[in-house]
């Protein structure tokens, strides 16, 4: 890898999803709301977690995190690209682009694998209840979240520094909405081989390891639901799943096609696209899907309402 003369860049313009002016003020509208709504339902369901003494449980301790992941995500993202749709030099600066690059790329590895743990949870709630408490214990969930955070720093840290060692001495124009990796890539006027190699390997590693747990863990899942001889019995087994399995197969889906493809098959724009939904859209939709498909998050968000309305009475 060769280390490049950082002074020959001092900022960055990011191109931003469209250069179609009539477009910019509808955008802004439309992304404006999903934001609004990632942060009221996130913040929600941190708050409804946090207070309901009935949803202090393992499996909710690391929904919380998630939806604080998400939270964190769509803040690192959301406000500069709705500046951008406004501002005339849609321009960043080059130590905001490489504090948005790795606090973006920790997020979004801690969320990954707090999938895989959530995925471990179930299969033991499910598969070895008599033991839930002893294995998933207050000291086993603050390890793995803990384990989480370090993997998600530390490979965010290593994609950062390889990525902004190369040198940027040509046009600084980043054909994205914000500083991700491989469209800063293409700017370098230095071979990026190696990079690309690291890139696909950690990012491999990290979504392969935690694919398999979450694929084998559901596969004891499977097989310990069939073994329950009662319709209702299997039902409800399942249902504890549901929200989990839908959230996996919608966050699975894009950055296994965002990040695991070589370079020269990609397309920039089938990137944004697919991008916008994973940065954007999918934490809008995780406490939607948690609290739609979730009968807990329902009663306890049934409660606070009913508490809320019964407080307002005797004012």
């Amino acid at each position: 890898m060769e280390k490049g003369n950082h002074s020959e860049a001092t900022e960055f313009i990011l191109s931003g999803l469209t250069d179609r002016p009539e477009l910019q003020v509808p955008l802004f509208g439309v992304f404006l709301l999903i934001y609004g709504i990632t942060l009221v339902g996130n913040g929600g369901m941190i708050l409804l977690i946090t207070i309901d003494p009935r949803l202090h449980t393992p499996m909710y301790f690391f929904l919380k995190n998630l939806s604080f992941c998400d939270l964190c995500v769509s803040s690192i993202i959301s406000p500069k690209m709705l500046l951008n749709f406004l501002a005339e030099k849609k321009s960043i600066s080059y130590t905001a682009c490489a504090v948005q690059m790795s606090l973006f790329l920790a997020f979004a590895d801690v969320g990954c694998l707090l999938l895989a743990v959530m995925a471990y949870d179930r299969y033991v709630a499910i598969c070895n209840p008599l033991l839930y408490r002893l294995i998933i214990s207050k000291r086993s969930c603050a390890c793995l979240l803990a384990s989480s955070y370090m993997a998600g720093v530390a490979n965010a840290t290593m994609f950062t520094s390889c990525t902004f060692q190369l040198s940027f001495c040509g046009p600084n124009v980043i054909d994205h909405y914000f500083c991700d990796v491989l469209p800063l890539m293409r700017l370098s006027c230095t071979d990026t081989h190696t990079n690309e190699m690291l890139l696909s390997t950690f990012a491999g590693f990290i979504q392969l390891t935690t694919i398999l747990i979450i694929l084998f863990s559901y596969l004891y899942i499977t097989a310990a639901i069939l073994r329950i001889r009662s319709s209702e019995g299997r039902h409800k087994a399942f249902s504890t799943c549901a929200s989990h399995l839908t959230a996996v197969a919608v966050f699975y889906g894009t950055t296994f096609f965002i990040y695991l493809r070589p370079s020269s098959t990609s397309s920039l724009e089938q990137d944004q696209v697919i991008s916008v939904f994973y940065m954007v859209v999918i934490p809008m939709l995780n406490p939607l899907i948690y609290s739609l498909r979730n009968k807990e998050v329902k009663d306890s968000l049934g409660r606070m309402l009913e508490r809320r309305k019964f407080s307002q009475r005797l004012q």
